[in-house]
């Protein structure tokens, strides 16, 4: 079983446990010619660099990327970050480890958020829709996938449930914008909600590691989506072709712009609406991550370190206004 997570690793430590790998290369020095293993090592708290400077030659094709391994080394830093040296690796067999381990997951229920999924579809008032996301969320291929899946590989909700959990947080954003502005039509909106990602459930693999998958890298989840979508509503007699467009329409353009890779610009309440929750969320969600992480800066310090997707770091706000910031 794991003993060390990522998280909890300090500089110095000699540690033995388990990880699984993320990515696997041979480099060599352009000072010395001298080869090292070079690994890329994760579990469900983070990922770790790890070096192998000797006696790897024959440990190379024992494992691959997304295997489990077992390794005993020590942790230092290294320009400020965690790393591995490593002086052991033995691949390891399925019973000696939890997978759950390796990959994050979201800290909710993910049966009870599919539950409260399922229940706002309930109360849509469009017969079409309320059939079409009920033929979708219900659809036994789907289902145990969107359980499942990752809502992104890094820039949020990047965990296995991130999906579902992407989608319930939505639904309440819709909900609020939908009674703010009344305009808007509320069943629409909800269908853009639950159908804008749903391309994603293969977009992504998330096995033994979250990653792209071949259809991901070739069409990605905007186009798998459309696709999904357009089979289910083929399916259902009578669907409303311009109803049809308009749910096309919130998946097509609901990154916002050409520039972020939506073929379509949003060009209805809905789909405008859609865009702006939907990067207001993934954006909360990833600032969620940078705040809830101290690694990569000195202890006590009110900045974070560098958030990928907002290319930039984070204040802490309450540790920032300190006693100010307190509520009485």
């Amino acid at each position: 079983m794991k003993s060390h997570f990522i998280i909890d690793l300090a500089d110095g430590q000699a540690i033995s446990s388990l990880f699984l790998v993320r990515e696997k290369e041979v480099r060599t020095s352009a000072k010395t010619g001298k080869p090292w293993l070079q690994l890329e090592l994760a579990d469900r708290t983070g990922t770790i660099s790890a070096k192998m400077w000797d006696n790897f030659a024959s440990l190379v094709s024992t494992f691959e990327c997304h295997d489990v391994i077992q390794i005993r080394g020590r942790v230092k830093l290294y320009n400020g970050q965690k790393e591995l040296t490593l002086d052991q690796i033995i691949p390891a067999l399925e019973n000696e480890y939890e997978l759950g381990d390796f990959l994050p997951h979201t800290k909710y229920d993910v049966e009870k958020l599919y539950a409260d999924l399922r229940a706002a579809i309930a109360g849509m008032k469009n017969p079409a829709l309320k059939q079409l996301l009920t033929s979708v969320v219900d659809d036994p291929a789907i289902a145990p996938r969107l359980k499942r899946a990752p809502a992104a590989m890094i820039m949020h909700h990047a965990y296995l449930g991130g999906l579902l959990e992407h989608m319930i947080s939505l639904i309440g954003l819709a909900a609020a914008v939908a009674k703010h502005y009344p305009e808007l039509d509320a069943d629409l909106l909800l269908a853009g909600v639950v159908l804008h990602d749903i391309g994603k459930i293969d977009e992504l693999y998330y096995t033994r590691g979250i990653g792209y998958s071949d259809e991901g890298r070739l069409l990605g989840h905007i186009s798998i989506g459309v696709g999904i979508v357009r089979d289910k509503i083929r399916a259902i007699p009578g669907f409303p072709v311009s109803l049809a467009v308009l749910v096309e329409h919130l998946i097509l353009s609901h990154h916002g712009s050409l520039e972020f890779g939506s073929p379509s610009l949003p060009q209805t309440p809905e789909a405008v609406a859609l865009n702006f929750i939907d990067d207001v969320d993934s954006k909360m969600a990833s600032m969620r991550a940078t705040l809830e992480t101290a690694s990569g800066v000195p202890a006590g310090s009110v900045w974070t370190d560098r958030n990928p997707a907002l290319r930039r770091s984070l204040l802490r706000t309450n540790q920032f206004l300190g006693d100010a910031g307190r509520k009485s």
